[in-house]
């Protein structure tokens, strides 16, 4: 029975789009944490160190989350494709695989000062990261998450994008004295979120879509809100694990912890936007293709029923039109026996 339930999960998705997803997170992955490296290693002062820390640290823990599921969900892939896996060993392995991405990830962080706890808190706030996105590739719809995985180095890519025209961008919404740049960062902000969120919604459909009438809407949403709901799991885990560091950056100064605090509520904000624009955008895509389906339907049902009262009506008729052709000789041969009785009547009083 279990074999049964696991092994549409295991084809669902190609072995190839699996290995492309997880070689895109990865690679995203390892430039994220290359930068913060670079960013950290160049700073004078321990002071700098600690506050580019703290920026690089929300970017890392998003990318090392999307990583380690993409990475699970192709060790999963790569595994069941020989024996079935049932939902424990499934979960086992996706949490496995995605503990083993995580302390890679960290290696790279810790070794910058193996004696300072801010980057031990650091390695250990990505190993967790990666180790809840390999528990969540270990959900029994690997398709969901394929797309989820796909459409969230989608939306990395996108900001990635937008940061580098960040100046016209700023220009074009008007950016000019201290209170107009500030209005314009923010428009920036939500249109790079709005936008994140239409990509993530077609992205995750179009992978979705290839599946046919095997998915339901509901995956659909989920597909398109994946990647906002874990830009929520990697600023919560910032929040969390990586308290130690946005604490000792807002001990710099309290412009520093100003700063922080504003930068924290906007990637709320924002990953929240893209929760909302995805699943909107899935839904709506879905709808459309959804709907001239049910209306090429419509006739085709209600052409036998107007055929019935048509075959009906000439087998009613046939005996309504036969019955006065009977009655008629019936109505013709009593005049002509009253006549003969009148007849005889008067031969025999003559």
């Amino acid at each position: 029975m279990s074999d049964r339930q696991t092994a549409p999960e295991i084809v669902e998705e190609s072995r190839l789009t699996v290995a492309l997803i997880a070689v895109a997170s990865v690679a995203w992955t390892a430039a994220m944490l290359w930068s913060a490296r670079a960013s950290i290693t160049s700073r004078a002062d321990a002071a700098m160190e600690v506050t580019s820390t703290a920026y690089a640290l929300p970017g890392a823990v998003s990318a090392v989350l999307v990583a380690g599921a993409a990475v699970a969900l192709l060790v999963l892939t790569l595994v069941s494709g020989r024996r079935p896996l049932g939902p424990t060993v499934r979960f086992a392995v996706a949490t496995g695989s995605g503990l083993l991405v995580g302390l890679a990830a960290a290696i790279p962080i810790f070794t910058i000062n193996t004696l300072g706890t801010i980057y031990a808190a650091v390695g250990g706030t990505l190993a967790a990261a990666a180790t809840i996105g390999g528990a969540l590739a270990g959900l029994r719809i690997p398709r969901v998450v394929a797309a989820v995985a796909a459409a969230s180095v989608g939306v990395f890519l996108i900001g990635f994008v937008l940061n580098l025209f960040q100046e016209p961008v700023l220009d074009a919404f008007g950016a000019g004295d201290t209170e107009s740049s500030a209005n314009a960062a923010q428009w920036f902000s939500y249109s790079q979120a709005a936008l994140s969120g239409l990509a993530a919604g077609i992205i995750s459909y179009l992978l979705l879509r290839r599946a046919g009438e095997g998915v339901r809407w509901p995956m659909y949403a989920l597909a398109g809100a994946g990647p906002g709901l874990l830009l929520v799991i990697g600023e919560l885990l910032s929040r969390t694990a990586g308290a130690e560091v946005l604490e000792l950056a807002g001990k710099v100064s309290e412009l520093e912890k100003t700063v922080q605090e504003l930068l924290s509520t906007a990637r709320l904000n924002n990953a929240l936007i893209v929760v909302f624009a995805g699943a909107l955008t899935a839904i709506v895509a879905v709808g459309r293709t959804l709907g001239p389906a049910a209306d090429s339907a419509e006739p085709e049902a209600a052409k036998p029923q107007a055929a019935k009262p048509q075959a009906a009506k000439p087998q009613a008729a046939k005996p309504e039109a036969a019955k006065p052709e009977a009655a008629k000789p019936e109505a013709e041969e009593e005049p002509q026996s009253s006549s003969s009785s009148s007849e005889t009547a008067y031969h025999s009083n003559s």
